[in-house]
């Protein structure tokens, strides 16, 4: 079963949410109808514009707390090298 770190943002350089899942497409749905009332649906954080996937859940709760402790500007430039428009990716996903 595949893990997934995933980043969320209200708009190009807006705010980031970060989270770690093993349904990707599931989560990125519940973020975006504001399922459950959090920081998500508070900011309006409902853009999935990064993901990375992983085997093991261990390797991913740990990049996840990893990616956490980085500078805004290092998460910048880790979205706009994967999705240099900051496209919404989540009608690309197989759902």
């Amino acid at each position: 079963m595949p893990y997934f770190v995933y980043m969320l943002s209200s708009g190009r350089h807006g705010t980031l949410y970060i989270g770690v899942t093993n349904d990707l497409a599931r989560r990125a749905y519940q973020h975006r109808t504001k399922a459950q009332l959090g920081f998500t649906s508070r900011y309006g954080v409902t853009r999935l514009v990064w993901y990375e996937t992983y085997e093991h859940i261990d390797e991913a709760i740990t990049r996840e707390k990893a990616l956490k402790t980085w500078r805004r500007d290092w998460k910048i430039v880790l979205i706009e090298e994967f999705n240099p428009e900051w496209s919404d990716l989540y009608p690309t996903l197989n759902m």
